[in-house]
């Protein structure tokens, strides 16, 4: 008997291909080759902020993709930008509930799935795997991935206390729960120990595409050297500006110039597809950086992947309000080899994961001579040095086949357990 499992996501393909959109993507594509067919009730590209089809030829034939409708409140139901609060709670994207819940009963109807998994980062999801839950009685897994209400997040409280009340049905009625970093779980079990059966908590970590790397390998090899060019460090992906706030970090570099350390010919930085290039010119602006930090538009994943690949360096920034959660592209930056400096907190779980390996540095975000002193020594590390960290061993436990590996052995067990009870 064919095993099928209801996928409960809302970024999926044709939205804008990033690394967030990855995990989900690829856990469908290998599903298949450990015994288990998706099918993925997503949402309509009305939905969607922007749209691509850039990936949806990474979609695996296997796979069985239903869009149910959905509105994105900000877009569709807002007058002047302003809109009532309660059509965007828990999110958004709340209107997707209702046709979600609909076409997953369908699917439930005509696929016979043996198991539910819903995955943040819209809780709504969660929502629609809840309800389906309740209704037919499958086991539901839930990939929470990162902790949803904390401390000051969401600000609203209205919508605070939504995904308090989400978190609370995720803890009592989920049949597992999985995280991406191990300090999420810790945080969790804090909030939930009272409820919490300990035993379904799992640690599923992000991780990288082999497939993609070697695609990307490809595309890199028809270009020509260019050896003449200056240092170049990259920045790939959203920069938050409390998240990942780069000032401290700009005039750390602005000192470094004044200084006569780096100019123009010897240090190039690129930041590519920020999110937020308005705000970023100004800070760029005001410290004098303009020659030097270059703000650049989004690439195709491959062509990210590729530009990932042929740069000196690569930088990372998180905040220590994000010690709990590790940013997707750090693993594409670990499959990629070169060296990184991480603007982090030290006692979180990214850097924990940097310090791992030895070409890469980390330095306190929030401290502009710690910064400095690092990125002199990184800057000298990539010149004598090249060290290239793609070689180590267990890199491999990394990657997005390994990883659904081990989702597809959860679904095993939580199946054979689910068979054994009824």
């Amino acid at each position: 008997m064919q095993r099928n499992v209801l996928m409960i996501a809302f970024h999926f393909p044709p939205i804008k291909g990033s690394s967030g959109i990855q995990r989900t993507l690829k856990f469908s594509q290998y599903l298949p080759s450990f015994g288990w067919h998706p099918i993925v009730l997503s949402a309509n590209e009305q939905a969607y902020e922007s749209v691509s089809q850039e990936q949806v030829g990474d979609i695996s034939p296997y796979t069985i993709v239903i869009r149910a409708f959905a509105l994105d409140t900000k877009k569709h139901l807002s007058i002047n930008g302003r809109f009532l609060e309660f059509l965007a709670i828990p999110d958004r994207w709340i209107s997707w509930f209702f046709g979600g819940l609909i076409q997953g009963l369908l699917i439930y109807r005509k696929f016979k799935p043996l198991i539910i998994w819903s995955t943040y980062p819209i809780a709504t999801a969660h929502l629609i795997g809840y309800a389906l839950h309740r209704i037919t009685g499958l086991p539901w897994i839930v990939d929470l991935r990162d902790p949803m209400a904390q401390d000051g997040y969401p600000e609203s409280p209205v919508q605070w206390k939504s995904f308090k009340w989400i978190e609370d049905r995720i803890a009592l009625s989920a049949s597992a729960i999985c995280f991406t970093s191990p300090s999420a779980i810790v945080d969790f079990i804090s909030k939930h120990e009272v409820s919490l059966d300990i035993n379904k908590l799992h640690l599923i970590e992000n991780g990288y595409d082999e497939d993609s790397f070697k695609e990307a390998e490809s595309y890199i090899s028809l270009r020509p050297p260019n050896k003449n060019r200056p240092i170049t460090l990259l920045h790939s992906g959203i920069i938050y500006p409390s998240e990942r706030d780069p000032r401290p970090f700009f005039k750390a570099l602005s000192t470094l110039k004044k200084n006569g350390l780096i100019y123009d010919a010897t240090l190039n930085i690129i930041l590519r597809a920020t999110g937020h290039d308005d705000l970023l010119a100004q800070f760029i602006a005001s410290h004098g950086l303009q020659d030097i930090i270059k703000l650049a538009p989004p690439l195709p994943y491959i062509e990210a992947l590729a530009e990932m690949l042929s740069v000196d360096g690569l930088i990372l920034l998180q905040a220590a309000n994000c010690n709990y959660q590790i940013p997707a592209k750090l693993y594409e930056y670990l499959r990629a080899g070169r060296p990184i400096i991480g603007l982090t907190d030290k006692n979180g779980d990214t850097a924990s994961i940097l310090s791992r390996f030895p070409a890469h540095r980390v330095c306190d975000i929030e401290s502009c001579e710690e910064i400095k002193a690092t990125l002199v020594c990184f800057i000298s590390q990539i010149r004598s040095e090249k060290r290239n960290c793609q070689s180590i061993p267990d890199l491999v436990q990394y990657s997005r086949r390994a990883k659904t590996k081990i989702l597809a052995n959860l679904f095993d067990t939580t199946a054979s357990r689910n068979i054994i009870g009824t």
